[in-house]
């Protein structure tokens, strides 16, 4: 079975999917690791403008860290970057 490094992104979410958790998902994904989340703020906004900012309060935040920490083998360390040919 293959194992993958799991990386846990900590930010807010940006529907048009150019930062924030989708960006690090994608991010993540693409260099063959598996992405965990925790989402700090849902942003209503499009690539031209923000229209909004609904915070998530820490305490919910703080549960979806511990939730991912609880489930999956999280390391904690500096990141180590593969040299791609």
């Amino acid at each position: 079975m293959k194992t993958y490094d799991i990386v846990l992104s900590i930010a807010g979410s940006d529907p048009s999917g150019g930062a924030g958790i989708q960006a690090d998902i994608k991010a993540i994904s693409a260099n063959g690791a598996y992405a965990a989340t925790a989402i700090t703020s849902v942003v209503n906004e499009n690539t031209q403008k923000v229209y909004g900012v609904h915070n998530v309060p820490v305490d919910f935040v703080e549960g979806q860290i511990r939730a991912v920490f609880d489930d999956l083998n999280v390391k904690i360390g500096r990141a180590s970057c593969r040299e791609r040919v």
